[in-house]
This record gives structure tokens, C-alpha cells and sequence, in this order.
């Protein structure tokens, strides 16, 4: 069976729940706390799984991966269906286009880590923290709802199945609200959210529903 290595509040980890959930795909799902202790990813157990030591790493047999965006690939390539990722090159393209500005251009700038070096290492205070993180979101945001003007936008971010492009949105979406930056002036990515969330891959697969949630 697939083991998951997780944290309920992790969006990457979240990403791929959500890939394991639209295909159906059972796992067995391993905590990790990135609190507790000074963080468990940071023992040595799971630094010997990831030397990162960041979530999700995800075990199949005697292959281990990291980096959420190859993990949801590997799954998509192993079992085809549904696919996430479309036929055509030029729309892989597109699709991977939004993935990567979500978890390589937004996410980086305003996960864990990095919140945490802010407020320790740099002594910023809890305002300041909360607007580096709303400033780099909502550059972010304001691309995304751009490229989502796009014909090839459907019901999901491209045509009307989800995609990669929605595994990574959900959580984002999901991070924005929790650190209460607003959403209004962005239709496109708050319709989509609404239309994902109304799923049950998506919903299997919120923060609030893991067992590792408190």
C-alpha cells in the first residue's frame, strides 16, 4: 500500500491528498507534526526519508518521493485514471504553468519555515509577518485570476475536469482564508475553489477531516 508522510495543515501534503483522492487511491497515511518538539521533521527518522525534511513524502514499495508537484506526476503516470494532466502538450503546459506559480513562486515565500525565520531569526512581529505573507499572496492571486481569463478555462482551471492546476489552488485558497487575506477580487479562483471543494476527492482530502488534525 502507498504511505503517505503528512501534516493536516501542510498545502503541499494537502496537494497531494487531494491527487491520491481523484483517483481513488488508497494510502496509509504517517503524521508528522511540524510543531511538536521543535518539528518531527527535523528527527532523524524522517531526515533519513527526506533530507529536505519537509512534507509529503510518499513511499510505494521500495520507491521514495518527494516534492509534491513530481509525487502527483509519478501517481498520474502510474495510474492514468482520471488523468491530471491533459493530452495535448500545449495544455500540459498551461496546466503546469499555474501549478508551478502556486508551489513554486507562492507557496515558498509563505510556508512554515519561512514564517518561522521571520518572526525568529529576523524579529519581525506578528503584523509584519501577516503582511509579507498577504503581499507575496496576493501578487500571486492577482496572476493566477489573470491566467484563468483564458478560454481554456472550464470548470476547473483548465477545461472541466480537475487538474493539477486545482490540486494546487485548493490549499492555497485554503492558507489565504486562514491568515484572512481577501479573496473578493478574485472571481475566477474563488468560483473554481467553490466547485472543488463541493467534491468529494476535495473534501476527503481537507485539513479539518485528517486524523492528525487538532
Amino acid at each position: 500500500m502507498l504511505v503517505l508522510h503528512t501534516y493536516f495543515r501542510s498545502s503541499a501534503a494537502y496537494r497531494v491528498r487531494i491527487a491520491l483522492a481523484l483517483k481513488g487511491l488508497a494510502y496509509q497515511s504517517v503524521p508528522v507534526h511540524l510543531l511538536r518538539g521543535g518539528g518531527e521533521q527535523h528527527g532523524a527518522a524522517f531526515a533519513a526519508l527526506n533530507p529536505a525534511e519537509l512534507v509529503p513524502v510518499l513511499v510505494d514499495g521500495d520507491v521514495t518521493l518527494t516534492q509534491s508537484l513530481p509525487i502527483i506526476e509519478y501517481l498520474d503516470e502510474r495510474h492514468p485514471a482520471p488523468p491530471l494532466l491533459p493530452a495535448d502538450a500545449a495544455d500540459r503546459a498551461r496546466v503546469r504553468a499555474i501549478a508551478q506559480l502556486i508551489a513554486c513562486e507562492m507557496h515558498p515565500l509563505n510556508n512554515l519555515r519561512v514564517l518561522q525565520y521571520l518572526e525568529g531569526p529576523l524579529g519581525l512581529d506578528a503584523q509584519a509577518k501577516s503582511a509579507w505573507y498577504a503581499h507575496w499572496v496576493g501578487l500571486g492571486f492577482k496572476a493566477l485570476e489573470t491566467m484563468l481569463q483564458d478560454p481554456r478555462t472550464g470548470t476547473f482551471c483548465h477545461g472541466d475536469t480537475p487538474t493539477l492546476a486545482d490540486c494546487c489552488l485548493v490549499p492555497q485558497l485554503y492558507n489565504a482564508e486562514r491568515f484572512q487575506v481577501p479573496i473578493d477580487d478574485y472571481p475566477h479562483l474563488r468560483r473554481i475553489g467553490a466547485t472543488c471543494r463541493a467534491l468529494t476527492a476535495f473534501a476527503q482530502a481537507a485539513p479539518e477531516v485528517q486524523a492528525d488534525a487538532i
